[in-house]
């Protein structure tokens, strides 16, 4: 008798990563850099495969919204107002936080150039400043990389919390709706297989 069980491959168990990326983070803001990674990857993936695989099966933050509101029951799994999933929203928030990772790039621009000096602090929601200053006491890193690493950890904390937010209130991934990342690798599939059809 065939069993129904789904096979397990390593990517299925990403969720823990991005509990040990948070933990990292904490006691070592440059630890932050690697959160690129979920940046770079799912674009090297619609790029080369004009899929959104990495989304479907890598993304560490969707697999842990799952885990918690799936298997740990911390989901109503309620179906999402139809506005969040809409163009408008989704494309809307892409801007939005794209334009808060260049401010983040910018204030690194301006540390690099001795304009400021290192704020140890995470943003969280791009408005409430907590003080950080465990996480970094120097290193043999210049101030901007210690600078991006706090700005990145925000990004990341924020956008993790919200995700946590519309996990309990509605479906466990509602956030996979409006991800700006899924936004970007979905476009670029769409590019790219317009391309395919056209040629």
């Amino acid at each position: 008798m065939a069993s129904n069980k789904k096979t397990k491959h390593w990517y299925n168990y990403l969720w823990i990563w991005s509990i040990i990326y948070f933990v990292l983070g904490f006691f070592n803001i440059l630890f932050a850099w690697l959160g690129m990674i979920d940046f770079i990857l799912p674009l090297i993936f619609a790029i080369a495969g004009g899929n959104k695989w990495f989304c479907n099966h890598m993304c560490g933050r969707g697999q842990l919204f799952w885990v918690l509101g799936r298997n740990l029951k911390c989901s109503r799994r309620k179906p999402a107002p139809e506005w969040i999933a809409s163009k408008w929203f989704r494309y809307g928030f892409l801007v939005f936080f794209m334009t808060m990772f260049g401010t983040m790039v910018f204030n690194t621009y301006l540390v690099f150039a001795g304009a400021n000096t290192l704020r140890k602090v995470v943003k969280l929601f791009w408005t409430l400043k907590v003080p950080w200053k465990w996480a970094y006491s120097g290193s043999v890193f210049p101030d901007w990389a210690a600078q991006f690493g706090f700005g990145l950890y925000s990004l990341m904390l924020t956008s993790t919390l919200i995700g946590l937010i519309v996990m309990a209130l509605y479906k466990e991934r509602t956030w996979c709706s409006f991800c700006p990342m899924g936004t970007m690798t979905q476009g670029i599939c769409k590019i790219k297989n317009r391309k395919i059809v056209k040629g």
